[in-house]
């Protein structure tokens, strides 16, 4: 039986129905099952989310016959009163603890290319504490360091879509930072590509696409497929800390974005190693390029 969760998001939509095709059982930790599509007759569902890995019935309950977790999950903002500390690192911890109390065999887990203890954003210093607390188990681990990671229906790729229709695309600060985009159905495949072949112990990747961009880069090149080509305009860092601090304090949580997220692309996500881990995971990655050109 294989625990996951975050299976409604971009690489988890895309991975749960490889794991039912290759006929695992599965069950989903999941907030809306209905999220789950078709798939729902399809899996076990234990009601829950992030916020709620303190609760330890809960937590008994979707580890129960389970030997296989697959810990996907994650969240870029704040969910007060939770903070990203607590639903990235503490929660990734609980769900840790409680696999070892159940006898899992492996945790399956996603950090982030360049997550560090000393990286400016609180979102990478999250994930580099889960990350040890995982590869420091007495768990045998497989652990995923992605660049970014797209889809067409990501939000990011969505709003700059938007973007593109004003007369140029505004980034936040210099748009230097550099990443490898790698697509989440390449990803999803390196995930069922390392439960087919890898052994006991522990196991690291660095997930990273063909290219190399900046976050400038990547932003008209969203604005050239579109059919709407846009120079980028730069908009200093104090301006975006005010504008979406102002749109938060206006709309809340239902805001477009927050300074968290904007925080984010400050953060370069490459590996000298390019994609060298997803080719000996048997998958060639598609660019970015080629993927949205399919949109």
């Amino acid at each position: 039986m294989i625990l996951l969760t975050g299976a409604t998001g971009s690489i988890g939509s895309r991975l749960l129905p490889r794991l039912i095709e290759d006929g695992h059982q599965v069950r989903c930790l999941v907030r809306e099952p209905r999220k789950l599509g078709a798939h729902r007759v399809d899996v076990q569902i234990t009601m829950g989310d992030l916020r709620e890995l303190r609760d330890p019935y809960m937590l008994r309950q979707a580890m129960r016959g389970v030997d296989t977790v697959i810990h996907l999950a994650a969240s870029i903002r704040d969910q007060p009163p939770y903070r990203v500390e607590e639903l990235n690192g503490l929660a990734t911890v609980r769900l840790l603890e409680a696999a070892e109390r159940a006898g899992v065999k492996r945790f399956v887990f996603f950090s982030a290319l360049n997550a560090s203890a000393v990286q400016r954003t609180r979102f990478f210093r999250a994930k580099w504490t889960a990350e040890q607390a995982v590869a420091n188990s007495r768990l045998d681990s497989t652990i995923f360091r992605p660049s970014i990671v797209l889809a067409h229906s990501d939000p990011c790729i969505t709003l700059l879509r938007r973007f593109s229709f004003l007369p140029a695309i505004p980034i936040s600060g210099n748009g230097k930072s550099r990443y490898q985009p790698v697509w989440a159905d390449d990803v999803a495949r390196a995930v069922e590509n390392s439960l087919k072949g890898d052994g006991d112990g522990d196991h690291l990747y660095e997930l990273a696409g063909p290219q190399t961009m900046t976050y400038a880069e990547m932003s008209e090149l969203v604005g050239l497929l579109a059919g709407r080509p846009r120079p980028v305009v730069r908009i200093p860092l104090q301006l975006v800390h005010l504008g979406l601090s102002a749109i938060h304090r206006l709309v809340g949580e239902n805001a477009f974005a927050t300074w968290q997220e904007a925080e984010l692309m400050r953060v370069s996500m490459v590996t000298p190693r390019g994609s060298e881990d997803l080719e000996s995971l048997g998958v060639q990655p598609r660019s970015m390029a080629d993927v949205l050109a399919d949109s």
